[in-house]
């Protein structure tokens, strides 16, 4: 079974003085994107480019979004352009970060796991999402370009409204909120697996069966790792301490706060039936298993008198007719295989091979 990294290399930076910028994660990203969008009530532009702007307007809300970690001069030009410290830029390029909130001066740093569902291998994959909120700016780093964000581009592009009279900070919470929507995608999809795997359990006990079962308890357990601490996140933003975010918005920060709290709720109660699964499936096999022992038992039994009289006796009689047979050696192992295959195949049939 192929195990699923946790650790991602973090080794890798033993012996390097803090804020050394070194990329830590399993994407690479040949083809990193800088994507910046730029809007009010009555304005909106989007545009792909290839350098970091050098100043922002602070009459737009500017929102710059990096596809791709593992330039390391583009990271260090993104921070000396918006004065990003070291560290900032350090958390950033390790994707191993725990979900968390940072103040510093002028910004904050906000940190967290995007849910994407894989179609092709059935399985949630967690990307780190790096999120920094300025004064009328928001710069945003994936481990590589996702879809995630095209429902709120496309409702900037559309809204004449409120949504972009609100400010960055209420950018940031739309991305906030898209992100723990998509846990609810990605529990949806388990849900529907554990579904298949409680009739499987009962019905088709086998191997992959158990594999799956572990695979998916696994999964559970690291989305579980990165949702958990969300709730210190939403808090910490809700709590209206934080510079950059406005007191109208703390009160959608609110509202992510008890969808955090349902998530985590729903993700513990998968793994709490995953584990049942697996008592089940324990107990399925020791109910086979007794069964088969049983069959066994009695079957021996039955010819443990024949096989003590044989032993006794040798079966040497002198009348025996077969005894003088000249096929009675050959005729006597075909009897044998007949009797295994036989044996094998009923074996097989009840699904005790």
């Amino acid at each position: 079974m192929k195990q699923r990294r946790i650790t991602k290399n973090r080794s890798i930076k033993s012996g390097y003085q803090p804020g050394t910028l070194i990329h830590i994660g399993n994407h690479i990203n040949n083809n990193i994107k800088i994507q910046l969008i730029r809007f009010n009530n009555s304005f909106f532009d989007q545009a792909e480019i290839k350098d970091v702007p050098e100043k922002i307007d602070n009459n737009l809300v500017t929102w710059v979004n990096i596809d791709g970690l593992n330039d390391i001069d583009l990271i260090k030009e993104i921070g000396t352009k918006f004065s990003i410290h070291p560290l900032v830029l350090e958390d950033i390029l390790n994707t191993n970060q725990r979900p968390k909130v940072d103040e510093y001066k002028g910004y904050v740093l906000i940190t967290l796991k995007i849910a994407i569902y894989n179609e092709e291998s059935e399985k949630t994959n967690l990307e780190q999402l790096s999120l920094i909120l300025g004064k009328n700016y928001l710069i945003s780093f994936q481990e590589r370009k996702s879809n995630v964000f095209q429902p709120i581009i496309k409702r900037l592009r559309n809204s004449k409204g409120s949504f972009r009279s609100l400010g960055a900070d209420y950018l940031c919470y739309t991305i906030i909120d898209t992100v723990v929507d998509n846990y609810f995608s990605a529990l949806e999809s388990i849900e529907d697996k554990i579904d298949l795997f409680e009739d499987n359990v009962i019905n088709n006990v086998s191997r992959d069966t158990l594999k799956e079962i572990y695979e998916l308890k696994r999964e559970m357990i690291i989305f579980r790792k990165a949702v958990w601490p969300l709730r210190e996140v939403v808090n910490s933003l809700q709590r209206g301490d934080l510079p950059n975010i406005n007191e109208s918005t703390l009160v959608y920060f609110k509202d992510v706060n008890d969808h955090v709290y349902e998530i985590i709720d729903t993700s513990q109660l998968f793994i709490d039936i995953i584990t049942g699964m697996l008592d089940t499936y324990l107990s399925s096999i020791s109910n086979k298993m007794n069964e088969v022992m049983k069959f066994l038992t009695i079957f021996s039994t039955i010819f443990i008198p024949a096989t003590f009289l044989a032993g006794v006796y040798g079966m040497n009689f002198k009348n025996m007719p077969e005894l003088s047979w000249q096929y009675s050696y050959p005729m006597f192992w075909i009897i044998i295989t007949i009797i295994s295959i036989i044996m094998i195949r009923y074996f097989r049939k009840k699904k005790w091979m």
